[in-house]
């Protein structure tokens, strides 16, 4: 498979632009999977994947929230327990952070691939890119974490996505196929489908 470069230059590899980063590849500093849209396959399988209408407790659950279309995972943003290690240890884009998601109440590590970061609030926007990277490459484990939101598209199972209702949803591609509950505080029509922003994240 040759990987295009899309243009995004989100930064989320390390390099400033897709092709600067192409240069680090051929000069075998990076490989093609340190893109996190470079996993065109992973997502077309996973894009194809069906979903009951309850998870792995029984709860049912309104919607599954889907990646944005190239992208390998819902978008999430975390605050470390210690926001103050984003700034101490210069946590950048495209660095790979390490945690459990306490503060909802998850019982697994994630692996998450920063997109941006903030050394003020200690806000990291990232991807979930799964457990498997963090044995490829050095990564920053800050333990534990908050979930300050979730943004993707809603494919409708029970119920569509409102504006200030606590609804139960369900992360794509969770690895214990386990709902979360949380505020809908951002709906938008567009053309791929409706983007959704969700905040106050629980594990109920």
């Amino acid at each position: 498979m040759t990987w295009i470069p899309l243009g995004r230059d989100c930064g989320a590899c390390g390099a400033a632009t897709c092709e600067k980063f192409l240069l680090h590849v051929h000069a075998g500093e990076k490989s093609f999977s340190d893109c996190p849209h470079s996993a065109m396959k992973e997502s077309a399988q996973s894009e194809s994947r069906t979903y009951s209408e309850t998870d792995v407790v029984g709860h049912q659950y309104d919607f599954v929230l889907r990646p944005f279309p190239g992208e390998p995972s819902a978008r999430k943003f975390i605050v470390p327990f210690r926001a103050d290690l984003v700034e101490r240890w210069n946590i950048m884009p495209g660095d790979l952070v390490i945690g459990r998601p306490a503060g909802p109440g998850c019982p697994l590590y994630h692996a998450l691939r920063v997109l941006s970061s903030n050394p003020i609030t200690g806000v990291l926007e990232c991807h979930v890119v799964g457990p498997l990277a963090a044995r490829r490459e050095t990564s920053h484990d800050v333990q534990a974490y908050h979930v300050h939101a979730f943004e993707g598209l809603a494919d409708v199972i029970h119920r569509e996505p409102t504006l200030g209702m606590r609804q139960r949803f369900l992360p794509g591609y969770c690895m214990i196929n386990l709902s979360h509950t949380a505020i809908v505080n951002m709906v938008l029509q567009k053309r791929e489908g409706t983007h959704v922003r969700l905040e106050d994240i629980r594990i109920l």
